[in-house]
């Protein structure tokens, strides 16, 4: 199936008053949680620009790639999801990790490499991990995810659960070889995985029509007669109502399904991207559509928001951004021993669970 229709399409009232008719999943939204959702995008953006100021002072080393600009994926599709459901991405993981619930401090001190972090100083900006919050982390190799999103996707239909695993991928992650072997397994087994391609139009510095033959690139399931569609990603509403689906079937049918949710980056693929293949114009055209601008627009047509409730939630947001840098500053550095834990299970542990399974055998 493709798609090219909006989430909300104009309708007329029974007073004849242009109206928006809302999917279903998103008119059962209150007012607070629409709220809730704007804010997560708010905090999201402040959160990384933060991390590029510390970046620039110093203070967080190696890689470090942000996700301004694609907001309304990870917090619209994230969304949706129910208590058995999983999460699992690449290295651009920050926006996802603040929106299954993350802290800042515990995000920002990972990026400060401190002990406090969620992976305790030792994965930096592209493994933040959650698992209490189902969320399996940001993974360094390009494509390196799926297959991984594959396994978690069978351990839940393998355990009888009705959860499904959203994996998300960039959109020069298509052509791995391992992405294809993923869907291979996915459909021949049915698998309860939703891939999400976060098509920001650029691999890297190589844009897209350089790299990736065929459009869209969810088109790519018909070839393994998966379900795919293509997404407007900076519509939170059209992106929580077609994921909505998508985890829907997933959850009563194992059905794999593509999503590509079309978005764009604002800033450089890292920081240390001179972004010089591509103009400055371009950059600010495509702001005209930020995410966050046009969902605060939406709220306050609805008359959910006004313009002092959104701006005190900005200022929170900074000032939540600003204590999370401050915490990480404070933080202590892992100590040396840190080296050698959670390299692996631990032997009492494993040989208790082996034990098990012998007394049932």
């Amino acid at each position: 199936m493709s798609s090219t229709a909006t989430a909300n399409e104009s309708t007329a009232s029974a007073d004849g008053v242009g109206a928006v008719a809302l999917a279903p999943v998103n008119a059962r939204l209150s007012a607070e949680e629409k709220i809730e959702l704007f804010r997560q995008m708010v905090r999201i953006r402040r959160f990384e620009e933060f991390s590029i100021r510390a970046y620039q002072q110093r203070k967080i080393g190696g890689f470090c790639h942000t996700y301004i600009g694609q907001e309304a994926v990870a917090v619209g599709s994230i969304s949706v999801l129910g208590a058995d459901d999983h999460i699992i991405t690449a290295y651009r993981d920050h926006g996802h990790a603040l929106a299954v619930g993350m802290t800042m401090n515990e995000c920002m001190a990972e990026l400060y490499g401190k002990y406090t972090g969620c992976s305790k100083g030792k994965g930096g900006s592209m493994h933040f991990f959650a698992p209490k919050r189902n969320f399996w982390g940001g993974h360094g190799i390009v494509g390196g995810q799926t297959p991984l999103g594959a396994g978690l996707a069978f351990a839940l239909k393998y355990l009888g659960k009705s959860g499904c695993c959203l994996c998300y991928l960039g959109d020069g992650a298509v052509n791995q070889g391992a992405f294809h072997e993923s869907l291979n397994l996915a459909a021949l087994w049915k698998l309860p995985v939703i891939y999400i391609i976060e098509n920001n139009y650029y691999s890297m510095g190589t844009s897209q029509t350089r790299s990736s033959a065929g459009s869209p690139l969810a088109k790519r399931a018909e070839a393994y007669d998966m379900e795919w569609d293509v997404i407007n990603g900076n519509d939170l509403y059209e992106v929580r109502e077609k994921t909505e689906q998508a985890v829907r079937r997933a959850h009563e049918d194992h059905a794999p399904a593509i999503l590509e949710m079309q978005t764009y980056r604002f800033r450089g693929h890292s920081m240390s991207d001179p972004e010089k293949y591509r103009t400055k114009d371009e950059v600010e055209e495509r702001k005209q559509n930020d995410p966050i601008i046009l969902f605060r627009r939406t709220l306050e047509e609805e008359g959910v928001l006004d313009e002092e409730a959104a701006e005190t939630i900005d200022q929170e947001a900074r000032a939540e951004a600003k204590a999370s840098a401050d915490f990480a500053d404070q933080s202590p550095e892992p100590p040396a021993e840190e080296l050698f834990t959670d390299i692996y299970k631990d032997d009492a542990q494993l040989r208790a669970s082996l034990e098990a399974q012998k007394q049932k055998l």
